[in-house]
């Protein structure tokens, strides 16, 4: 295990340790904070795996076409003298890293009818009305804890894509190794 994949666990590992807090503090203050922080640690940790996963496939020679390169690195794809050209950054939404990556690997669609898909759209909602308030919104455990799932799952879901083997933490469930 690289310091990549090290570094997304110990963020994982971190935002479940948050929920675990979440449920025992019982002044709302503190409870939110908790579950603030387990929410965007849920998807910072996601987003690393992701990043993870791509940089490591993006050095196979399979995945050396530039639109490729451009979705696994975040990178824009510009035409430069007639040839295609990596520049500047191009942020790609999570969902579609996740679905490029796995119809690469698979060579067909991600099944988007199942339950985790939809979990994680309503993950990422909550995420962004907390990372992008238009009004306090309202974080409850039961969705922060359905969201951690989500993104679990859709480590687990890659890494059987990309390395045909289960992601190592789903096994734990919500558990977390830290005691913080």
């Amino acid at each position: 295990m690289d310091d990549a994949d090290k570094f997304a666990r110990t963020l994982l590992e971190e935002a479940k340790r948050f929920l675990e807090k979440a449920n025992v503090d019982a002044e709302d203050g503190g409870r939110q904070a908790y579950l603030h922080a387990a929410l965007n640690l849920g998807f910072c940790a996601l987003e690393a795996h992701i990043n993870a996963v791509a940089n490591e496939i993006a050095a196979h020679k399979e995945f050396s076409a530039p639109h490729d390169q451009g979705v696994l690195l975040e990178k824009e794809v510009r035409l430069d003298k007639g040839l295609f050209k990596l520049t500047g950054l191009r942020i790609y939404p999570l969902t579609d890293r996740i679905s490029f990556i796995y119809r690469r690997i698979k060579g067909k669609p991600l099944d988007s009818s199942a339950q985790w898909w939809s979990d994680l759209a309503i993950a990422t909602e909550l995420r962004n009305r907390l990372t992008h308030p238009k009004d306090r919104p309202s974080i409850k455990f039961k969705d922060v804890k359905n969201a951690l799932v989500a993104t679990v799952k859709a480590t687990d879901v890659l890494y059987r894509a990309v390395y045909n083997k289960p992601f190592p933490p789903a096994g734990r469930g919500l558990n977390s190794k830290l005691n913080f």
